[in-house]
């Protein structure tokens, strides 16, 4: 399936409208597995998490999986610091929009391959949502959504800031 965007993925016209909604921590964990087996396969992607951060992946999915459990369900389960881990790796590596973006067409195809429904829509506004706030706070800049009448027509959506969203 070539990449989409979420409200492609989860519109009436989608041939793929069998798939299921996400239900529960089963369902995170197949997405959670399937999102960075492709993450750790991109170019750019890949040398950020196995290169310059040298995550280890048998402590780290269960980590996700607890914090999207936790986002989608109220799991509760999730025990840790994003922002603080996003930080460390400013001075090490591009941590650019691009980088961002990437992330997101890549979890928005991940969902669309395998999840329809209110969930599926959820998680992707919530990740979009943290990969926004997430740039803005390492890189000192505003978040258009969190900031009350802010300007955002005069963004622009390079290397430093995230495209405006709420104009």
């Amino acid at each position: 399936m070539p990449l989409t965007t979420i409200g492609q993925a989860l519109s009436p016209e989608n041939p793929r409208q069998d798939l299921p909604d996400l239900l529960g921590h089963l369902d995170i964990v197949k997405l959670v597995d399937a999102f960075y087996v492709k993450v750790r396969a991109d170019a750019a992607l890949g040398h950020v998490f196995d290169g310059v951060a040298h995550v280890n992946w048998d402590t780290h999915l269960p980590k996700l999986y607890a914090f999207w459990d936790t986002v989608m369900f109220r799991a509760g389960t999730f025990r840790g610091n994003p922002l603080a881990a996003h930080l460390k790796l400013i001075e090490r590596t591009d941590m650019g929009w691009p980088l961002f973006e990437r992330w997101l067409e890549l979890f928005r195809a991940t969902v669309a391959e395998n999840f329809a429904g209110e969930n599926a829509g959820h998680i992707v506004r919530c990740a979009e949502d943290m990969a926004r706030v997430i740039h803005s706070k390492i890189h000192a800049v505003p978040a258009p959504r969190f900031v009350r009448g802010m300007d955002v027509s005069s963004m622009r959506g390079d290397e430093t800031s995230p495209p405006p969203i709420y104009q």
